[in-house]
């Protein structure tokens, strides 16, 4: 059962971050000029691509679990400096701290959750453990 939920776990930790490539990807403008809100100004599509880069790059080894902790290191990369310019909480007006605050904390769970990974090894049922355990004739 352990390795079912590992498998669960590693499918939904990896969602959000392909999720939030795909969301990039589609509204790649919209994301400039969010990007622009936030004060990111240098070389914006350089960072948005390299930011696309660490989402599906990162997601997909965290699904697959194939060389997860690779995997963990690539989300971190765009997942915590992000964390910590979007989610400022205690730059915001007093209107949305509330929110602010929150999604911060939920990205710092998920943060929690990827170095959980990084720890745990990404389990049985991951292409890692399929390619070490696979004999070819």
């Amino acid at each position: 059962m352990r390795d079912v939920t590992d498998l669960i776990g590693r499918i939904f930790l990896a969602t959000i971050f392909i999720f939030e490539a795909t969301d990039s990807i589609v509204y790649f403008e919209k994301t400039k000029q969010v990007m622009t809100d936030y004060g990111l100004l240098w070389n914006q599509n350089l960072l948005l691509y390299g930011a696309i880069f660490l989402l599906v790059t990162g997601g997909l080894m965290v699904l697959f679990g194939y060389r997860s902790t690779l995997g963990v290191i690539l989300l971190l990369l765009y997942w915590v400096p992000v964390t910590f310019i979007v989610h400022d909480f205690w730059n915001c007006p007093k209107e949305d701290l509330r929110e602010q605050s929150i999604l911060f904390m939920k990205n710092i769970a998920i943060i929690g959750g990827l170095l959980m990974l990084a720890g745990k090894g990404s389990g049985r049922y991951s292409i890692k453990r399929l390619l070490a355990t696979t004999r070819v004739h």
